[in-house]
């Protein structure tokens, strides 16, 4: 299916917000990215704060496409299977952590947006861990709070682990994304997620 003038425009200012940032990206240089006229350009999207709405949009849903994989299926290997999508959506959206941290005098609106798509992917992870508990697959707590911890050391992870490898001038693949994360939750598998793991998710990291 051949791909619109508009989401050429929106997939070249995420290549160009990725490379540059935000603000430093200007209207010509997205125009010329795709080969289009400026005046083609402002047909589609009359300034630029518009192709930024459109792709902080593009942003949350596919954030919120993630969410669904795990109200789909929450077992040990559907979980491997959004690591991926995390994994993919972070590489795709670079940009969008920088933008989290701008400072500003106030929060604008897509920051605001943002800090609750992933104050609820945080809610959702702890959700997940206790789902486990009651599986047999995880071993309960033992101490309180302390899968609030897990919780936030696996937020953490999916969130700026290839962040923090490019600051140290490494480079995170998929499989070591995917390795990060687990490594976290194995030391609380019981003998039947061991098992599971094993079973269901260790070939896919083989």
């Amino acid at each position: 299916m051949p791909v619109s003038t508009k989401e050429r425009i929106l997939n070249a200012s995420v290549r160009l917000f990725n490379e540059h940032g935000v603000d430093a990206v200007r209207l010509q240089q997205i125009a010329e990215e795709i080969g289009i006229s400026v005046g083609n350009l402002a047909y589609h999207f009359k300034t630029k704060d518009a192709i930024v709405e459109s792709v902080y949009e593009q942003v949350l849903d596919e954030f919120a496409h993630i969410f669904r994989q795990y109200l789909q299926a929450p077992e040990l290997a559907a979980f491997d299977q959004q690591i991926s999508l995390y994994y993919q959506f972070f590489q795709n959206y670079q940009f969008y952590l920088a933008e989290f941290f701008k400072t500003n005098p106030e929060q604008t609106r897509q920051q605001l947006q943002w800090q609750r798509a992933v104050n609820k992917m945080l809610i959702q992870l702890r959700s997940w861990l206790d789902f486990h508990v009651q599986r047999t697959m995880l071993r309960p707590e033992d101490s309180p709070e302390q899968y609030d911890q897990l919780a936030q050391s696996l937020w953490m992870t999916l969130v700026f682990l290839p962040a923090f490898a490019a600051m140290r001038g490494q480079t995170t693949t998929e499989l070591s994304y995917k390795q990060a994360v687990w490594e976290h939750l194995r030391p609380y598998f019981t003998t039947e997620g061991i098992a599971e793991f094993e079973t269901l998710v260790l070939p896919m990291l083989a």
